[in-house]
């Protein structure tokens, strides 16, 4: 449903199984996709209900490990490279492959 929702097709279209128009189905998946996603936590992807046991989570239903991007690594070195102010103003730091 993820992939479906990002580029706005019906399920059955993704799956090879529809036409392209969306049907009943495609519909209600779509909907429940929706109502899962708002209840997904934007900062550490898990939902209210797997960490409550009165809904049949548990409380400690996840652990916590680090890892390290090199790539985000990479961004945090560059920004602080840039300039308060003004002159830093609405410069975006991205990465690109290194050419050979």
């Amino acid at each position: 449903m993820e992939l479906a929702d990002r580029y706005g097709i019906p399920h059955s279209q993704l799956t090879g199984a529809g036409s392209g128009r969306w049907t009943a189905l495609d519909r209600a998946k779509a909907l429940a996709f929706l109502a899962y996603r708002r209840h997904v936590c934007d900062g550490c992807g898990t939902r209210a209900a797997e960490w409550d046991e009165r809904a049949g989570g548990d409380r400690f239903a996840y652990v916590a490990e680090t890892v390290r991007c090199p790539g985000c690594e990479l961004v945090e070195m560059e920004r602080e490279r840039v300039p308060d102010g003004a002159e830093g103003r609405g410069v975006k730091i991205g990465l690109r492959p290194r050419k050979e």
